[in-house]
């Protein structure tokens, strides 16, 4: 049975697509901010699907649980077959980490990006292993302050979010270049414009598809054996297309990687 991690799968579009994975008969590892969260979606999924899910806990504004959470998943899967990085969140006021990172920085880009390389070890030995970075067509009108990546002068939640978005393209790019030809594919995807709890707290509406439209999305990258071995894409929805320009610049892939090295401290791939 191979084994998917899917991040923030307690609700929302994470939630979907663990439901959709689960049911095809791939174990799912359900990550939560708390265990008590993670636990009771865990339970919850496989009352309703009849499929194998397994909690697994911690808190993205904290690169120490980012740590614990890679060991435990790293000891629960020697082998992951796939990782769907789909944690995020908007706020509309400045806030840090408690690394002293902007919140929305370290949640959306520096804890999927540090999860990621620690559990390569997993993934490269699954063989056949799929990274899929959950960004946002936001990230088309998006740019990044590099004087000023933490946002000190003028806060702007929506600039804060789409630079975080743009961020995951940029990654998801240098990291496919570096993993071509070891077994690990890595694309980006823009799930829909979704009615999560997200969509509410960061742009106020009431809008949006069904959840389940941007799991089935997200369950397609992971999965889908026509995706065998395709990697350094971007998919709006299940439909491959074209990101941004500034997330082509070869130079900025290389700025966003090794600033994010620097920050979370983790080894290059």
């Amino acid at each position: 049975m191979k084994t998917i991690l899917v991040t923030g799968a307690t609700d929302g579009i994470g939630r979907a697509a663990a439901a959709r994975l689960g049911r095809a008969g791939t174990r799912i590892l359900v990550h939560g901010r708390t265990m008590a969260k993670a636990e009771a979606a865990a339970k919850a999924l496989a009352n309703e699907t009849g499929g194998v899910f397994a909690p697994v806990a911690g808190d993205f504004a904290r690169l120490d649980e980012v740590r614990a959470l890679a060991a435990d998943v790293v000891q629960q899967a020697p082998r992951l077959d796939a990782l769907v990085n789909n944690a995020g969140i908007f706020t509309r006021e400045r806030l840090t980490s408690d690394d002293g990172f902007e919140l929305t920085l370290a949640v959306n880009h520096l804890a999927p990006f540090a999860l990621t390389h620690l559990l390569l070890p997993s993934l490269l030995a699954a063989g056949a292993a799929r990274v899929v970075n959950v960004s946002s067509m936001v990230h088309m009108r998006a740019s990044i302050d590099w004087d000023d990546l933490d946002r000190t002068r003028d806060f702007d939640g929506y600039a804060a979010y789409g630079g975080s978005k743009l961020m995951n393209v940029l990654f998801t790019y240098e990291l496919a270049r570096r993993l071509d030809g070891r077994g690990v594919t890595v694309n980006a995807m823009h799930p829909g414009v979704i009615g999560t709890k997200l969509l509410r707290q960061g742009f106020g509406s009431m809008g949006g598809d069904d959840a389940d439209a941007g799991g089935e999305a997200e369950a397609k990258l992971a999965a889908d054996p026509a995706l065998e071995g395709v990697t350094g894409r971007y998919y709006d929805q299940t439909e491959e297309s074209r990101s941004s320009r500034d997330s082509h610049d070869g130079t900025l892939q290389q700025r966003c990687y090794e600033m994010s090295l620097a920050r979370t401290g983790v080894a290059p791939a």
